[in-house]
C-alpha cells in the first residue's frame, strides 16, 4: 500500500497546477479583453502575445494538469474503494464536477477570446476570476474536516469571502477610476 502515499502525492500535485492554471487564465482573460478595447498597434500587439500565453497555459498547464488529477483520483478511489461511502467524500465528488463545468465554462470563453469574440466585460471575467477559489476553499475544508455537516460552516464562509471579495472589487474599481494605471 505504499504506493497509495505516491499515486495520492502526484495527485495533490496535479490539483495544485490545476488550480493554478484556473487562476490565472481569467487573469488574461482580462487583459485580452481590456487590450481588445485599446487603439491599434497595442491591440494587435498585446492581443498576439495574450493569446499566446493563455494558449500555452490552457494547453500545457491546465487542461494536462485537471486531466493527471481526476486520473490519480480514480486511482485512489481503486486502491480505496471505501472512500466512496463517506458522505464528505461525495459531496467533495459534487464539487469537483462543478469545477469541471467551470472550466468547460470557461474553456468556451477561451475560445471566443482566441477568435478575437469579446462577449463579456474585464468586470465580469475579474468576478468569474473567483469561481475556481470558491471551489477549493470547499474542497480544501471537506477534504480536512472530513464531514459534510462542517461543510454548511464552510459555505457560510465562503458566503463571507464573496462578500468580501465584492467590496474588494467595488473599492479597487473606485481607485482604478482616480487612477487609470493603478
Amino acid at each position: 500500500m505504499e504506493h497509495y502515499h505516491y499515486i495520492k502525492s502526484f495527485h495533490l500535485i496535479f490539483v495544485i497546477t490545476w488550480f493554478a492554471g484556473l487562476f490565472y487564465i481569467p487573469r488574461l482573460f482580462v487583459y485580452q479583453i481590456e487590450a481588445f478595447h485599446k487603439p491599434s498597434p497595442d491591440k494587435e500587439i498585446l492581443g498576439k502575445q495574450l493569446k499566446l500565453m493563455a494558449k500555452r497555459l490552457w494547453f500545457i498547464i491546465t487542461w494536462p494538469s485537471s486531466i493527471l488529477a481526476l486520473l490519480f483520483g480514480l486511482c485512489l478511489f481503486y486502491l480505496n474503494p471505501t472512500l466512496i461511502y463517506h458522505d464528505w467524500m461525495q459531496v467533495k465528488i459534487g464539487f469537483i464536477a462543478l469545477l469541471f463545468m467551470y472550466q468547460f465554462r470557461t474553456n468556451y470563453y477561451y475560445n471566443q477570446l482566441q477568435n478575437d469574440i469579446v462577449t463579456v466585460s474585464s468586470s465580469f471575467m475579474r468576478i468569474w476570476n473567483e469561481g475556481a477559489t470558491f471551489i477549493l476553499f470547499a474542497v480544501i475544508f471537506l477534504v480536512i474536516l472530513k464531514s459534510a455537516i462542517d461543510w454548511v460552516w464552510g459555505i457560510i464562509g465562503l458566503f463571507v469571502l464573496g462578500i468580501l471579495i465584492m467590496l474588494g472589487f467595488k473599492i479597487y474599481k473606485k481607485i482604478r477610476a482616480k487612477n487609470p494605471d493603478a
